[in-house]
C-alpha cells in the first residue's frame, strides 16, 4: 500500500491514479493528521507526502514517524523546492524530493528505489 498525503485534492488523485496504474494499492489523505490517525500506517510500504501543508507539514510528519520508530520509505513532493529542506529530508532517509509539477518518470524512479530498499533489511 502506498499512502499519499497532500492537501491538494487534484495532486492526491493524480498521484493515486499513477500509483494504481503501476499495480500498487493506494490510500489518500488530506492531511498528515488524517494519515497518523488512520489504520493505514502499518500497511504503508511507502509514503508520498507534500512538504507544505496546514497543520503538521511533511517535514514534521517525517520527524514524528522516525521518533515513533516507523522507518517507512518517504518521497516528498513540493511546489516550493528549497535546498535546505531537500538536504534535511534526504539526510533523514527520504528517497527523493520532487518539485511540482513532477514527471511520472521521476516519481516512478523514486518509488522503485524506495520499494526495493524496503525489501532489504535496514542497516543499523
Amino acid at each position: 500500500m502506498i499512502s499519499i498525503v497532500d492537501d491538494d485534492e487534484s495532486v492526491r488523485e493524480a498521484t493515486k491514479g499513477l500509483v494504481r496504474s503501476l499495480g500498487y494499492g493506494a490510500a489518500t489523505f488530506a492531511s498528515a493528521e488524517e494519515f497518523l490517525e488512520s489504520d493505514r500506517l502499518r500497511e504503508t510500504s511507502c509514503l508520498i507526502t507534500d512538504v507544505q501543508m496546514p497543520g503538521i507539514d511533511g517535514v514534521e510528519l517525517q520527524k514524528r514517524l522516525l521518533a515513533d520508530g516507523h522507518r517507512l520509505p518517504i518521497i516528498f513532493i513540493t511546489a516550493f523546492p528549497e535546498q535546505r529542506i531537500r538536504d534535511h529530508v534526504l539526510a533523514r532517509g527520504a528517497f527523493g524530493l520532487l518539485s511540482k509539477p513532477f514527471s511520472e518518470e521521476s516519481l516512478i524512479g523514486c518509488l522503485d528505489r524506495a520499494l526495493h530498499a524496503a525489501d532489504r533489511p535496514m542497516q543499523q
